[in-house]
Protein backbone atom coordinates (compact mmCIF):
# COMPACT_ATOMS: atom_id res chain seq x y z
CA UNK A 1 0.00 0.00 0.00
CA UNK A 2 2.74 2.40 0.88
CA UNK A 3 4.65 2.05 -2.60
CA UNK A 4 1.27 3.02 -4.28
CA UNK A 5 0.61 5.79 -2.42
CA UNK A 6 3.88 7.55 -3.11
CA UNK A 7 3.75 6.65 -6.56
CA UNK A 8 0.24 8.28 -6.33
CA UNK A 9 1.61 11.16 -4.62
CA UNK A 10 4.80 11.55 -7.42
CA UNK A 11 2.56 11.47 -10.52
CA UNK A 12 0.27 14.22 -8.49
CA UNK A 13 3.32 16.23 -7.85
CA UNK A 14 4.21 15.92 -11.58
CA UNK A 15 1.13 16.79 -13.08
CA UNK A 16 0.98 19.65 -10.72
CA UNK A 17 4.24 20.84 -11.34
CA UNK A 18 3.32 20.66 -15.67
CA UNK A 19 0.27 22.73 -14.94
CA UNK A 20 2.93 25.53 -13.17
CA UNK A 21 3.87 28.86 -14.90
CA UNK A 22 7.20 29.05 -16.13
CA UNK A 23 9.60 31.68 -14.44
CA UNK A 24 10.65 34.65 -16.92
CA UNK A 25 13.34 33.76 -19.30
CA UNK A 26 16.40 35.57 -18.91
CA UNK A 27 17.08 38.78 -20.73
CA UNK A 28 20.29 40.03 -21.95
CA UNK A 29 19.64 42.61 -24.34
CA UNK A 30 16.59 43.39 -26.94
CA UNK A 31 14.26 40.99 -27.63
CA UNK A 32 15.64 38.70 -30.95
CA UNK A 33 11.98 38.37 -32.01
CA UNK A 34 11.24 42.26 -32.24
CA UNK A 35 11.30 43.86 -35.99
CA UNK A 36 11.65 47.65 -34.58
CA UNK A 37 14.82 46.13 -31.35
CA UNK A 38 18.07 48.25 -32.41
CA UNK A 39 20.57 46.27 -33.75
CA UNK A 40 24.42 46.85 -34.35
CA UNK A 41 25.38 47.07 -38.16
CA UNK A 42 27.02 44.79 -40.30
CA UNK A 43 30.49 46.05 -41.04
CA UNK A 44 31.83 44.50 -44.77
CA UNK A 45 35.04 42.59 -44.34
CA UNK A 46 36.63 41.43 -48.13
CA UNK A 47 37.00 38.11 -48.56
CA UNK A 48 40.42 38.41 -49.46
CA UNK A 49 41.41 40.63 -46.55
CA UNK A 50 44.98 39.39 -45.16
CA UNK A 51 45.55 37.22 -48.01
CA UNK A 52 49.17 36.96 -48.93
CA UNK A 53 50.59 36.95 -52.01
CA UNK A 54 51.81 33.60 -53.81
CA UNK A 55 52.63 34.88 -56.96
CA UNK A 56 55.97 33.28 -58.81
CA UNK A 57 59.02 35.68 -57.94
CA UNK A 58 62.48 35.50 -58.96
CA UNK A 59 64.97 33.09 -57.55
CA UNK A 60 67.39 34.24 -55.38
CA UNK A 61 71.15 33.62 -56.11
CA UNK A 62 71.60 30.45 -55.39
CA UNK A 63 75.29 30.96 -54.13
CA UNK A 64 74.25 33.03 -51.09
CA UNK A 65 71.53 30.83 -50.79
CA UNK A 66 73.62 27.91 -50.03
CA UNK A 67 76.39 29.98 -48.51
CA UNK A 68 74.10 30.76 -45.66
CA UNK A 69 72.98 27.25 -44.53
CA UNK A 70 76.03 25.81 -44.90
CA UNK A 71 78.18 24.62 -41.55
CA UNK A 72 80.84 26.67 -40.37
CA UNK A 73 84.85 25.26 -40.88
CA UNK A 74 85.79 23.53 -37.93
CA UNK A 75 88.81 25.41 -36.27
CA UNK A 76 91.38 23.23 -35.51
CA UNK A 77 90.72 20.87 -38.32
Amino acid sequence: MKPLVSAVAASFAALLSACSALPPSPVVGPDAADPSAPAPRNRYVSVTAGMANYRPVEPKPWLEQNKAVTSKPMEGM
